[in-house]
């Protein structure tokens, strides 16, 4: 079964439909790899096989007897929920998130919980309290981040798909730096019933697989309305693989970011990677056309006060008073507060809750929260005018390839900016979806994305499928594994 490791989702099923392999060999076949190769770090538990199919009752399904990881601020009934945080370690969910539940009833076992960066915050999965994730690619440099553990363990073939979450891009730039496809949906599109919230306004539950077509069947098992989620939109469950015939939409207008793609501080392979991309879709029958969003620019800057502010918000309950860790020693409640979280949480979560309070606070809120909110009402205005000229644009997802462990821990805005590309579309509620798109001559992944209007992720899955049939990165493997 040694080829199974890198099969895709429709390879396996075909597999388990002709008996040649039953669904608790699949299952134990992939506990064996997340154990063998638990050095990568992309895991915080694998759960024993036995569990598993007390938790999987289900015997039919699109995802019927396929594995994945769900990273660990996903909520699994009677499970470890900590998001890599000594804040909650040892804490247990007491019920399941909407997209635990759906999968489950597609018939998808639950392997276990993937390392992530603390609550969702980092770009490059060093933030984890508990180990950091390795690219397998490289193991001496970052996956990305903040689902780096998702991602890391569908790049080395230890599980088929994963599920990660996105704020500002913590699923399209893992997904990039290791050579798979992320996708971040409309923002609605996935119940956030059950997964702990970063920041509200942005989070999104995206699905990580080897290829196009998996990401697409994984979606179509968890989407839908959900009465659980206010947020949720009201739109029917859809089969997202239905229009994937390896052609493109007739007439298809594909606009180049071109502020994006010659942006200052691009790795010229990555530039050239983009290039030869254009260049396929031309092939395939597509137009291009040149589309500048000027706003691009301030969209870092607008998340990073956004998600911070929300940041602050959210994780005000962590305070020792209802669950996770609490310092007993304390005399006072004010000390019991104050020790518990500077204990509870690391020096990233810390500084963004401090700089989220203080863009919050009075005299400040107008000059930095307001502002962020009139640049991201722009933000969206540019990307709507770009969709009555263009279908789909087409733009980098990250402007260098996987950086060496420990590269920015002394250059906090550079870490920062890993988002410059992506945090765009979490402030617009859009969807994007990261596929592979090159590699450098160090044998690095290189990444794209995709970009259309609200609800397209059909439209993006029917056109990344077709350029993935003419091209071979999807079927390319990190070594070791």
């Amino acid at each position: 079964m040694k080829e199974m490791a890198f099969a895709s989702i429709q390879e396996i099923k075909n597999l388990l439909n002709t008996k040649q392999v039953s669904s608790t060999e699949v299952v134990s076949y992939f506990i064996d790899r997340l154990k063998k190769h638990d050095d990568l770090g992309a895991s915080l538990e694998v759960f024993d096989a036995r569990s598993i199919t007390r938790h999987n009752t289900t015997s039919t399904g699109i995802l019927f007897g396929i594995p994945g990881l769900l990273k660990d601020n996903i909520a699994q009934q009677g499970r470890q929920l900590t998001c890599a945080s000594r804040s909650l370690e040892g804490y247990t969910a007491t019920y399941d998130a909407t997209v635990t539940e759906r999968l489950q009833q597609a018939g998808a076992p639950i392997l276990g919980r993937a390392n992530m960066d603390e609550f969702a915050m980092g770009s490059s999965n060093e933030t984890s309290a508990f180990r950091k994730v390795k690219n397998p690619w490289d193991t001496s440099r970052v996956p990305g981040g903040s689902s780096g553990g998702s991602v890391a363990a569908v790049a080395a073939g230890l599980v088929p798909w994963s599920l990660g979450s996105e704020t500002g891009g913590s699923v399209r730039l893992p997904a990039s730096f290791c050579g798979v496809v992320g996708l971040k949906p409309t923002y609605g599109l996935v119940s956030r019933y059950g997964l702990v919230a970063y920041a509200s306004s942005l989070d999104q539950i995206g699905p990580v697989t080897r290829t196009v077509a998996d990401n697409a069947l994984v979606l179509s098992a968890m989407a839908g309305h959900d009465l659980h989620d206010s947020s949720s939109l009201n739109v029917p469950r859809v089969d997202y693989t239905a229009l994937l015939t390896g052609k493109i939409p007739a007439g298809l207008r594909i606009g180049i970011v071109s502020n994006a793609i010659h942006a200052k501080g691009m790795d010229p392979e990555i530039s050239n990677a983009l290039e030869q991309a254009i260049n396929v879709f031309r092939k395939l029958g597509a137009t291009v056309h040149d589309i500048s969003l000027p706003a691009l620019e301030y969209g870092a800057a607008t998340y990073f006060i956004i998600s911070r502010a929300e940041a602050a918000s959210n994780l005000a309950r962590f305070d020792g008073v209802r669950y996770g860790l609490r310092d007993k020693t304390a005399q006072t409640l004010a000390d019991m507060y104050r020790s518990t979280r500077h204990d509870g949480f690391g020096a990233e979560v810390r500084a963004r809750i401090l700089v989220g309070n203080y863009v919050l606070s009075a005299g400040y809120a107008r000059n930095y929260y307001a502002n962020a909110q009139k640049a991201q009402r722009l933000i969206l205005k540019e990307f709507n005018d770009a969709f009555k000229q263009v279908d789909v644009l087409l733009m980098p997802t990250h402007s260098m390839p996987a950086f060496k462990l420990g590269a920015f821990d002394l250059d906090k805005l550079q870490m920062d900016l890993q988002d410059y590309f992506t945090c765009g579309m979490n402030l617009a509620g859009i969807p994007a979806l990261a596929l592979p798109c090159g590699m450098t001559q160090t044998n690095l992944p290189i990444g794209m994305q995709l970009v259309g209007p609200r609800l397209s992720e059909q439209f993006l899955y029917q056109i990344a499928h077709a350029y993935e049939q003419e091209t071979p990165w999807h079927t390319m493997r990190p070594a070791g594994f």
